[in-house]
């Protein structure tokens, strides 16, 4: 049994590498942005990765729910071969559900995504699908209303669901980041079983930390920031989920993106005056080298600074917050703001690939014992 799947606001694929490199085989990318399907493109040249089956697909989803259905379903049957799954994986883009944003909602640009992105899974009927989103989508009522509504489209389109809000410290990537999966299997796969096979997902079994006891564990405060300094790693924290650790294992200094990042014009004074490890203020966030680093998003505003240097971040060590392989680098050519807008859109590596790894072992697991 091989497991393919069609990819959707796809971004530079930080989400989908998770799923290659844990065996499926991506049939299908669509992107709107060229920016990103570039990246994309580049990103798997780099690493030696197949490129999609059916190739890149740089376009309004909404055209596969329109004229180019016929072409979508076309390349689906075709992948329906022998004994394999077919599935969608997609993130639609989330302002319009984030704390951090508008609060569009449904009605946003943005938000109505989440609809054609479910609408376009009733109408082609995959046999899997994995949804991402941000956890404003769970956890602010007038929006979890409108989750609601589209997870009864699902269930009424003959879906067996299962969902977790997760965070990445979880599956030991270094940030603070939340997000509602949604996973779902057709129910006519499952033709003997009574009951509802994914009550018994487990979505624990690749987690590698618990985040209550990540939270609880002793990190070093803040403290005045010294350009350059070293302190060493203090005792009883998991290192792995530190800043210095990813930039240390990604060798960030070196990396193919290691000297990308904006230059200010003006505000080194201000940057020198923030200590190592305040987080809190809306603007100026100043990581902490022994601590993980808030959500990897860098748009309204919201500067990240270096622990030890008087600077914001560069790509590579944004690359690396979001726990990629080193391996993985974006094109010299493409503009910063997009290249900072991409890493921040994208799920973390770890998660991805544990996540994946999830689906995989039960979907194989699953069939087979029903």
């Amino acid at each position: 049994m091989e497991l393919k799947i069609f990819s959707f606001f796809s971004g530079s694929g930080l989400l989908d590498l998770g799923f290659e490199l844990n065996g499926y085989k991506v049939q299908l990318v669509n992107e709107l942005s060229p920016a990103f399907i570039g990246a994309y493109r580049y990103s798997r040249e780099k690493m030696g990765l197949a490129a999609p089956v059916f190739g890149y697909s740089n376009m309004d989803i909404n055209e596969y729910l329109g004229p180019r259905a016929d072409e979508l379903h076309g390349h689906i049957r075709q992948a329906w071969t022998g004994n394999d799954l077919v599935g969608f994986i997609g993130g639609p883009p989330c302002p319009d559900f984030s704390v951090a944003g508008k609060q569009r909602g449904r009605s946003g640009d943005n938000g109505k995504l989440s609809l054609s992105y479910v609408q376009l899974i009733v109408a082609q009927k995959p046999d899997f699908f994995l949804f991402e989103n941000v956890k404003g989508l769970w956890k602010t009522a007038k929006h979890r209303e409108f989750y609601e509504e589209l997870k009864g489209m699902l269930s009424a389109a003959g879906y067996y669901l299962t969902e977790r809000l997760t965070n990445a410290l979880e599956f030991g990537a270094p940030q603070d980041r939340d997000r509602i999966l949604l996973f779902g299997m057709r129910k006519d796969l499952f033709p003997l079983c009574k009951d509802d096979p994914l009550e018994k997902f487990p979505w624990e079994m690749h987690i590698r930390y618990s985040l209550d006891e990540v939270k609880r564990a002793p990190w070093p405060a803040t403290q005045p920031f010294s350009e350059d300094s070293a302190t060493p790693c203090p005792p009883g924290i998991p290192r792995d989920l530190t800043v210095q650790h990813w930039f240390d294992q990604n060798d960030v200094a070196h990396h193919p993106n290691g000297a990308e990042g904006f230059t200010p014009r003006s505000g080194i004074a201000r940057m020198r005056s923030v200590d190592e490890g305040d987080d809190s203020k809306k603007s100026f966030k100043r990581l902490h080298r022994w601590r993980y680093s808030p959500t990897v998003a860098y748009g309204n505003n919201e500067v990240h600074l270096h622990p030890y240097k008087a600077r914001r971040l560069t790509v590579a060590e944004a690359l690396a917050l979001q726990s990629l392989p080193k391996e993985f680098s974006l094109p010299p050519d493409m503009s910063l703001t997009d290249k900072f807008k991409t890493i921040g859109n994208g799920v973390p590596f770890v998660l991805a690939s544990g996540v994946a790894e999830t689906m995989a072992d039960f979907m194989k697991g699953a069939l087979l014992s029903w």
